[in-house]
């Protein structure tokens, strides 16, 4: 009887310790276009934040940009962008994604609605962009950035 008893509090504390493993195990995996929206957003945030630190991590030694404006930069161009950034932003909202991933290849589009201070006088614009994305080593790098600056209706 005593090992009847044994024997089931054993039990009971076995499938306790492996259905408690089991759901601290279970943390959301993200998929790949979850990701590539984070990094998205993460990039927006440290370009306002002027950390080019972290833009570095993200952006292909390669990387090519095409700017609203017709000009192209490289990723030297684009961290000396950040870092220098002085502008006066008071928001900047990143949405309308359409993320497609293509083995490890991804293209990503987005709009940004940018919201500040141009010229003493408050100004809203709006920004459309094509990302492309490697995979290299598990993780993302964006090798090609095009904007275009979306005409006031």
């Amino acid at each position: 009887m005593i090992r009847r008893a044994l024997l089931l509090i054993f039990v009971c504390l076995a499938v306790g310790s492996i259905s408690g493993g089991l759901g601290a195990q279970s943390r959301e995996v993200k998929s790949d276009q979850q990701i590539l929206v984070q990094i998205e957003r993460d990039w927006d945030a440290a370009f306002r934040g002027r950390n080019s630190a972290f833009i570095e991590t993200i952006l292909a030694d390669e990387f090519i940009a095409t700017y609203s404006d017709g000009t192209r930069g490289d990723k030297a161009h684009e961290l000396s962008l950040a870092a220098g950034f002085d502008r006066q932003i008071e928001s900047s909202t990143l949405d309308d994604f359409l993320v497609k991933i293509y083995g490890d290849t991804a293209v990503v589009w987005m709009s940004q609605h940018v919201v500040g201070i141009s010229q003493g006088r408050q100004a809203a614009m709006t920004f459309r962009y094509v990302d492309v994305f490697v995979l290299r080593d598990g993780r993302w790098q964006c090798v090609s950035s095009q904007s275009t600056k979306v005409a006031a209706p």
